[in-house]
Parts: C-alpha cells; structure tokens; sequence
C-alpha cells in the first residue's frame, strides 16, 4: 500500500511512501552521481551554495514531518516506509556529526516508521551508527550500479548489520550478475533527465531473473529517459513492485 493512510506527503518513488532529508547538499562518488538529479536541482534551486567537497551541507527545517507521521501511524496501524535521504548521503564524511546523532534519536523516537537508509558510502557505515545499531525499524539500501561495484561494495553491505538490506540498482549502467549472494531486495531503474543514460531491457530481465531464483523482491521502478512518465515501468509487460517482507504492506 503505497502512500497508505499515515502519510499525507506522498512521493514520486515508488518504493517509499515518504522522503525525509535532514540535511542537504552531497559530493559526487560512484558513477551514478554523473548527471546528479539533486545536484541539477540544486542550480535551480540554490538550495545550498553549490555541490561538492568543500560545500557546506544545510540542515533543514522538517524534522517535525518524521514525528508527525509517526503519530497518525500509531493512530492509522499502517507503517508508512520512509526514505532518507533523496538530497544527501546519511553517511557523508562532511556531515557534522551532531548532525548525524540528532537522527539518529529522531529515528529511535520514531518507531512506527519504516525507515530506509540510502548510501552511496557503504564503506563508513560501519564507523557511523550509534552504539545501539541495529534498529528493528531501520534498512540499508546501498546503491550499486555496475559490476565492478557490485564486486567492491555488496560485501561491505552483507557484513554490515541491519534489520535488512538491499540494493538500488538505480541508474543501472551495465549488466550485474549478483551470483549466489542474497541481498533482501534489488531496485532497479533507468536514468531520468536530459542526458539520461539508456537502461538496456536485457539487464533488467537479468536480474529479474537471478532475484526470482534467490528469492530476493525484485522492484523495477521505471525505464527512465528525458521524459520518464512516457515509458513506464513495465518489462516484457508485467509491472514488478515487490518489496522485502520487512517493507511487504
């Protein structure tokens, strides 16, 4: 149940029902930073003064939003799955690290919500969550979008303890084979924007395929593209929108 009943911000990610940014601003570090959605925002925005290293990270002011959904979950029943974050890295070294504590008490405070840590930093998780990690409500998603990352970074994401884990595989720039390892989810998706990098069909029916004989939920977002509403989100015509059983409604 997407956007259910808890939550009254509704996102365009079909596999989150709510984003939370406690803090903007990012530095490029895998190849799915490229042609950056935030950091293209940003130069319309000017949400903060540019995007890099060296580039003062803002803090916002929507730290209440978390709580707020936290309380119609209690009174709702349903759970909503909240993605931090879409304008920055939880686990970005240039984050002040009050910062970084202050969530991590909003998320103990929150525990009606399913939370979604995304990273493109896999590699200081570890050295980052607070003494009391792992939280029962709280993932990974780490993402991974070539092979040659997939061969770095999933075994840092495997032995590093979460609730869950899984992988978004948003934009996918090359075929993956995941081989025997068993991540609870896979997100796939094409590159959205002007200078969108094509997503070939053949890598996505892949790792549908490799998921569906792991047993790991498969969730195709979308095809991507300069105009991404007009190619959907099907292969070979079935709409796939699967989810851990951690995340499951």
């Amino acid at each position: 149940m997407r956007g259910g009943p808890a939550v009254a911000e509704q996102t365009a990610i079909s596999w989150a029902d709510a984003t939370f940014n406690p803090w903007i601003g990012c530095t490029k570090v895998s190849p799915a930073c490229d042609d950056c959605y935030a950091a293209r925002d940003n130069e319309r925005r000017k949400w903060v003064d540019g995007w890099g290293a060296g580039v003062q990270r803002r803090r916002t002011k929507t730290w209440g939003d978390p709580k707020r959904w936290n309380r119609k979950a209690e009174a709702t029943g349903y759970r909503p799955r909240v993605f931090c974050a879409s304008l920055a890295d939880v686990f970005d070294n240039e984050v002040p690290e009050v910062w970084r504590d202050d969530l991590w008490q909003l998320i103990r405070e929150t525990q009606n919500l399913r939370w979604m840590l995304g990273t493109k930093r896999i590699g200081n998780v570890s050295k980052m969550v607070p003494s009391d990690w792992p939280m029962p409500h709280v993932g990974l998603i780490s993402t991974i979008v070539t092979q040659d990352e997939w061969n770095r970074d999933w075994p840092k994401l495997a032995r590093t303890p979460a609730a869950w884990r899984g992988v978004s595989m948003e934009p996918l720039l090359g075929p993956i084979s995941i081989g025997s390892e068993r991540p609870d989810w896979i997100i796939t998706g094409g590159e959205s924007g002007p200078k969108a990098r094509p997503a070939d069909p053949a890598w996505v029916r892949s790792l549908r395929d490799q998921c569906a004989v792991s047993g790991v939920a498969f969730h195709h977002k979308q095809w991507g593209g300069t105009r991404p509403a007009d190619n959907g989100c099907l292969l070979d015509g079935v709409e796939y929108k699967e989810f851990p059983a951690a995340l499951a409604a």
